[in-house]
């Protein structure tokens, strides 16, 4: 979804004559029409003060449309309101919207890390491997260490598989060690030992020397 990469075309004439100040367009992001909330949802991407009410109207907005409109304004803004009103979102029962998060926090790799973190030591595992699908596509040079902790210290499952997935496309040879070592933190699950065997190979194969 590659949401601030849109071609968005000059909105109708009526909408022209409503305030576009911040204001004016915060006022509209609560008509009940969703083509009016959508274009003031874009709009306010010139205003990053708004980024906090615009992961608010996150939480509510069912129109799709409206949606991406959010999340494009949220990239575009893409500060520290951004990514501290999106972040919460992750927990959400909404698996649309959390995947519209994930790609948004994707494309705001410095804004976000400073938290990832705590992202990755939340109680929730599940927030844990939605955070370790952001660092798929993050382009942080600090990815492979995060993917790294990880393995090291995550006592989930499933989230050290999720990561030891990433770290055979991101790894370097010398986290084969700790990577061989995961399996054995789960009396050598099978399939852990399979996924680590997999990275290892990969690793080594992308660095011959």
């Amino acid at each position: 979804m590659a949401l601030i990469k849109k071609t968005v075309s000059a909105p109708p004439e009526e909408h022209r004559h409503s305030a576009r100040d911040l204001s004016g367009l915060l006022e509209q992001l609560r008509s009940d029409k969703p083509d009016i909330r959508r274009w003031a949802a874009l709009d306010l991407s010139e205003h990053s003060e708004a980024a906090e009410i615009l992961c608010r109207c996150l939480e509510e907005e069912q129109n799709m449309a409206v949606r991406d409109a959010l999340f494009t304004s949220l990239i575009r803004i893409n500060n520290n309101a951004a990514v501290k009103g999106l972040i919460p979102l992750l927990k959400s029962e909404d698996a649309a919207l959390r995947n519209g998060v994930i790609e948004a926090l994707r494309q705001m790799p410095d804004a976000l890390a400073p938290y990832m973190q705590d992202m990755l030591h939340d109680p929730d595992s599940d927030v844990r491997i939605f955070t370790v699908n952001v660092l798929e596509s993050l382009c942080h040079p600090m990815t492979p260490e995060w993917l790294l902790g990880v393995i090291e210290e995550d006592t989930h499952i499933n989230v050290c598989a999720t990561a030891v997935d990433l770290l055979a496309e991101v790894g370097s040879p010398e986290m084969i060690a700790s990577i061989d070592a995961l399996p054995g933190r789960f009396a050598n699950d099978p399939f852990l030992r399979f996924a680590a065997d997999i990275a290892i190979r990969r690793i080594r194969g992308a660095n011959p020397n």
